[in-house]
């Protein structure tokens, strides 16, 4: 016996279903081949197994771990992006519903009178029971691929909402790391301005002994007085700003401001020495940029959803079950069952609805595949501003520690000369207010160099 192959094939093919949405590829993303800021590089291996959590641990410090532990379990950032990421999940699932048959179950039970008059009655009136139970299955035959299509879109919107997830966990991660930098690096400046308001009460003390003493001028006390009452004021100021930044941090973690409190504790800024590996990788690691690929993936597949309203849909049904008026219900007698309706709909005219679908979607995939290359290219800014900073900031660093011990040297001679009588309070006043300013600005560097850590953390995506 001979087959028709193309009978056959047509068989299989209907039987299969088929996929409107066009073939897809990712997005060629423009990749550098390697970092300006970076001398030298490797090639990219995969990254599915790349330990990511608990990069904070590099910078040694068991009170910043603790923080960064308390976020991941109170943080409403982080619970509210949780709840997106199940609500994606559960949409996923209802979409992947319509691939199954939907099956049903019930029953009846009545009491009936008909009437004597009715057509075929013969004037008897007639009083009975009757009992119904079955179940009915109905099924799309997905031949164009449209409930194929939304299930490929939703699943992958559920995955771009994982990523999602994960880059809320890392910008709240490096948000409470970056806090926690500027918190140690007040922390220091008070620190120095406690120093420095002790040894300016030691020079105003001796300026108004050598006043009391006819050697110093009234102006030389109001100098003192000055810087002194300068650097108390800055120590204030500091006080107020870390305590916003104290309570900055209560926010991230979920705590509540009024209750929560970071001793103070001076200790060395010392950022830590992070690889930066190469761009390819940055392409693989980076949730925000999967995100972007999985959204532009779901577009895609919505093409082919708004293609398929094109063709014509067809459903399957099945129904049966048990019928009787009075005895055994659950008997082969009363059993009855029925294939069908095997429906199609086909809509001829619709004013040009579903072509403007296929272009609204299509557009939306064009848009999508824009944000994509530009979320790569915003990546690649972002390594490239904090490598250049880390760079910058450490050479800055070395310079603006020769500096601050330079003005504390300066400082210790003239407060000798003047000691000594060799200069005037003038003197002394400007090398201490420039000794303190190049220490001050020292910590802030350093301050920044912890900071520019964290956000190259952050940009090379954890």
């Amino acid at each position: 016996m001979r087959v028709d192959r193309r009978g056959a094939a047509l068989v299989l093919a209907l039987l299969g279903g088929c996929s409107m949405a066009p073939a897809y590829a990712p997005p060629i993303a423009p990749a550098p081949q390697i970092y300006r800021e970076v001398a030298g590089w490797a090639a990219a291996t995969p990254l599915d197994t790349a330990p990511r959590d608990a990069w904070w641990t590099t910078f040694n410090d068991p009170v910043l771990n603790d923080l960064e532990a308390r976020a991941e379990q109170a943080s409403p950032t982080l619970a509210a992006a949780l709840a997106r990421y199940d609500q994606a999940r559960a949409a996923a699932r209802i979409e992947g519903a319509d691939l199954y048959p939907q099956i049903s179950a019930g029953g009846d039970a009545s009491r009936q009178r008909v009437s004597g008059n009715r057509f075929g009655g013969n004037g008897n009136a007639q009083t009975y029971n009757d009992f119904q139970v079955g179940g009915a299955l109905d099924y799309e035959l997905d031949l164009w691929g449209r409930i194929r299509n939304s299930v490929k879109a939703a699943r992958a919107d559920a995955d771009a909402s994982g990523a999602d997830l994960a880059s809320a966990r890392l910008s709240l991660q490096t948000a409470v790391a970056d806090a926690y930098a500027r918190l140690r690096g007040l922390d220091a400046q008070a620190a120095l301005l406690q120093q420095t308001v002790t040894a300016f009460t030691r020079a105003y003390d001796l300026t108004v002994t050598r006043r009391q003493g006819g050697i110093a001028s009234g102006m030389d006390v109001n100098r003192a007085r000055t810087v002194l009452g300068n650097a108390r004021a800055q120590i204030s100021a500091i006080a107020n700003e870390r305590a916003a930044t104290e309570h900055e941090i209560a926010a991230l973690i979920g705590a509540v401001a009024s209750d929560f409190a970071i001793a103070p504790r001076v200790q060395p800024l010392t950022a830590p020495a992070l690889p930066a590996g190469t761009p390819s990788e940055l392409l693989q690691r980076r949730p925000d940029i999967a995100a972007a690929e999985r959204r532009i993936y779901a577009a895609n597949a919505r093409i082919g959803v708004a293609k398929a309203a094109f063709f014509p849909s067809l459903t399957l049904g099945l129904g049966g079950g048990w019928e009787a008026t009075h005895g055994d219900l659950l008997t082969t007698p009363n059993s009855f069952w029925g294939l069908g309706p095997l429906s199609t709909i086909l809509t001829l005219f619709d004013g040009g609805r579903r072509r403007a679908s296929v272009k609204l979607s299509r557009a939306d995939y064009e848009e999508l595949t824009a944000s994509y290359r530009e979320t790569v290219l915003t990546a690649f800014r972002q390594v490239e501003d904090a490598l250049a900073a880390n760079r910058y900031l450490a050479s800055q660093s070395v310079d603006q520690r020769d500096a601050a011990q330079a003005a504390a040297r300066t400082s210790t001679i003239a407060l000798s000369r003047y000691h000594d009588g060799a200069s005037d309070y003038l003197e002394v006043v400007t090398a201490q207010t420039d000794a303190l300013e190049a220490q001050r600005a020292l910590l802030v560097v350093e301050t920044q160099r912890m900071r520019a850590s964290v956000s190259l953390v952050k940009a090379l995506g954890g």
